[in-house]
């Protein structure tokens, strides 16, 4: 670090996010594939922005990338040739792909409402089931991170939930532990972590976590929603 540099402290964020009038939304409402979101540029009252589109099979993949040239909220969609593609792309939950890049109004992404208000992307964004799931970081205190929560809420009149949030602040122990939480809710949150439960695409479902545990779903669900919420209280 620079001499001089100030140190400080973040929480890690993950936020599942629906607003109105956007095309990734609609599109993978109700479709057999979902998108990554690679980032969006501003360009002239535009923003452009890759996308990584993914389905099951290649007619999957075609008519989720048929829905987005044809959306209205869409102006421009240049399918790229994934020959020129040098071994840079994520790996996805489809068995098909297709990298593109798509020009839409500046007004219906979400991208600047959180940014400005200290969000920064710290993965792809990945879209499917009609919501954005953002992995963002932001150095700020918890009453500082609801209200600029609630600010992007109300600019874009979107709804956010906070689905997972981890404190960098080391000094006071971290957020495990040991008065946050209780013996089988740190075990419980611990492991679902370790086996990619908060990773995005999920590389395990909460059924997987229940049979490891020998306990029902709903009991390992129970544990991680109390966990979080704990958790979140426990920003400083």
């Amino acid at each position: 670090m620079a001499e001089g540099a100030n140190r400080t402290t973040g929480s890690h964020l993950t936020l599942s996010i629906w607003h109105p009038d956007c095309w990734t939304l609609e599109v993978t409402e109700h479709a057999n594939g979902g998108l990554f979101g690679h980032g969006v540029y501003p360009v002239g009252g535009k923003v452009k922005g890759r996308f990584t589109v993914y389905a099951d099979s290649d007619e999957s993949l075609e008519a989720l990338t048929a829905a987005i040239e044809e959306s209205r909220h869409t102006d421009t969609v240049w399918r790229l040739d994934e020959s020129y593609d040098f071994g840079s792309r994520l790996p996805t939950p489809g068995n098909a792909t297709q990298s593109v890049v798509v020009e839409y109004d500046e007004g219906t992404s979400i991208n600047d409402a959180l940014v400005s208000n200290g969000f920064i992307p710290d993965k792809a964004v990945w879209i499917h089931d009609g919501r954005e799931y953002w992995t963002v970081v932001i150095d700020e205190d918890r009453e500082q991170i609801k209200a600029r929560l609630e600010d992007v809420r109300e600019t874009m009149d979107a709804e956010i939930d906070i689905q997972h949030i981890v404190s960098d602040n080391r000094e006071s122990g971290g957020v495990l532990r040991q008065d946050i939480l209780s013996e089988r809710q740190r075990d419980v949150f611990e492991l679902a972590r370790e086996r990619g439960y908060y990773e995005w695409p999920r590389e395990v479902s909460a059924t997987d976590l229940a049979e490891e545990l020998g306990v029902s779903k709903a009991t390992v669900l129970e544990h991680l929603r109390k966990a979080e919420s704990r958790l979140f209280a426990a920003l400083p």
